[in-house]
């Protein structure tokens, strides 16, 4: 009976602790992070960047054979060597500009632009003001020195489908020539040097100078036959070339007066008569 008895005790003593055990979930197992391979996630960010920036070195390469043109003619060239298409904005008052010829070989269009924009700078005089003074009271002018450039540039690193624009920056204009279209009117007397010079002859000197300083439009010319009077119109500074061709003109020189021939002054009465 003693046995019965206290087996019964054990067991009930041992029995809430199981049911205790029992009752207590089971703790959950740490959570796994799951993270993306190395690899695609590189690919993922390259996928979203194919139209991000590109280093210059993977930009598409090509030969340029350009034989010189105004920017237009640039564009339309490196679009045929390229066989890509290029956005460009070209301003009205720079579509005239001149691009001498260009021959490249394994270029990207950023690389040549760069090339373009430094190649064409230099520094250069240009006139801020007139004032008339002295030898003749001729007009003389006041001068400045500015770097002058031309290019393509674009905002940003420069990618396949970056907009170009063409920029042309020359020194600013003086005052006097800021009023409508900066033109003047001057007359030159070409009397004494045609006398030596045919009217062409100066003519053809002044527009090669003009022509060779590659400088806009030259000032028209037109002769007077009655007058022997040269009319110029054009801007004051490109006018001043007609001054230096006409000092660098010899002029005729005039023959030497002949020498009055000297009567013999008549003799006094009773004196000797001079041999």
């Amino acid at each position: 009976m003693k046995k019965t008895l206290i087996i019964l005790m054990v067991g009930s003593t041992w029995l809430p602790g199981a049911l205790l055990a029992q009752s207590e979930p089971p703790a959950a197992p740490p959570a796994r992070i799951l993270r993306e391979p190395p690899a695609a996630s590189a690919h993922a960010a390259h996928s979203q960047g194919e139209q991000a920036d590109k280093p210059k070195s993977e930009l598409a390469r090509f030969n340029l054979d350009f034989p010189g043109g105004v920017p237009a003619d640039l564009v339309a060239a490196i679009v045929e060597a390229n066989g890509k298409p290029l956005n460009v904005v070209i301003p009205e008052e720079h579509a005239s500009v001149h691009i001498p010829a260009l021959k490249m070989r394994q270029v990207t269009v950023p690389e040549l632009f760069e090339a373009v924009g430094m190649a064409s700078q230099k520094t250069v005089a240009y006139v801020t003001g007139t004032y008339f003074g002295g030898v003749n009271g001729r007009a003389s002018s006041q001068y400045q020195q500015s770097v002058t450039a031309y290019g393509f540039k674009t905002a940003g690193p420069p990618r396949e489908d970056s907009i170009w624009y063409f920029y042309n920056q020359v020194p600013p204009k003086p005052p006097a020539e800021l009023e409508e279209n900066g033109t003047i009117c001057r007359f030159f007397q070409l009397a004494p040097y045609l006398q030596t010079y045919k009217i062409d002859d100066i003519t053809t000197a002044l527009e090669t100078g003009w022509k060779m300083l590659g400088q806009g439009k030259p000032p028209k010319l037109s002769f007077h036959k009655d007058t022997k009077l040269l009319i110029a119109v054009g801007e004051p500074e490109k006018l001043k070339m007609i001054d230096a061709v006409l000092e660098q003109l010899p002029l005729k020189e005039a023959p030497p007066a002949a020498a009055e021939k000297k009567e013999p002054t008549p003799a006094k009465s009773g004196e000797p008569k001079r041999p």
